[in-house]
């Protein structure tokens, strides 16, 4: 086995970890997980929800997602801010495709490589990464059952 597909035989087992992380959350609309990666090492995740110190609930009454919830990229990205690890040319997995507001925060953390697992409507975000030099990679686990 080459080095390209034992790293895509990794890239899949990531975000198969960041889908059962989405699990955590509390949104009903949609559920998303985010790890960020660095020398195989698990150096940050997270979940979109609500920020610390609030409740659990991520949509209004009319089922609309409060503008306050945080996505997952966001909650791995400034969990590292209290932490000592350094995301410098690290890999961020994230279960769906980042937004734009998102791909500004992983430009300026030093991610270098974005693989995700679902494709959104909008491509804006990925389109910046992409104009800021980072790898992005789409992968759907689901395609790739057996490896």
């Amino acid at each position: 086995m080459n080095q390209e597909e034992k790293q895509r035989k990794l890239d899949i087992r990531y975000l198969r970890m960041a889908r059962i992380w989405a699990e955590n959350s509390y949104c009903k609309r949609r559920q998303v997980g985010a790890l960020v990666v660095k020398d195989k090492m698990i150096i940050s995740d997270g979940y979109n929800g609500t920020p610390s110190g609030f409740e659990n609930i991520c949509e209004d009454d009319n089922n609309l997602t409060k503008p306050y919830v945080l996505h997952a990229e966001a909650n791995a990205i400034t969990k590292l801010a209290r932490s000592s690890n350094n995301s410098e040319g690290s890999t961020l997995y994230v279960t769906a495709s980042p937004c734009i507001e998102c791909a500004k925060l992983i430009i300026q953390s030093g991610i270098t490589r974005v693989v995700y697992a679902e494709k959104y409507r909008l491509e804006d975000g990925i389109d910046l990464l992409r104009r800021a030099n980072i790898e992005v990679i789409y992968l759907n686990p689901n395609e790739h059952e057996s490896e």
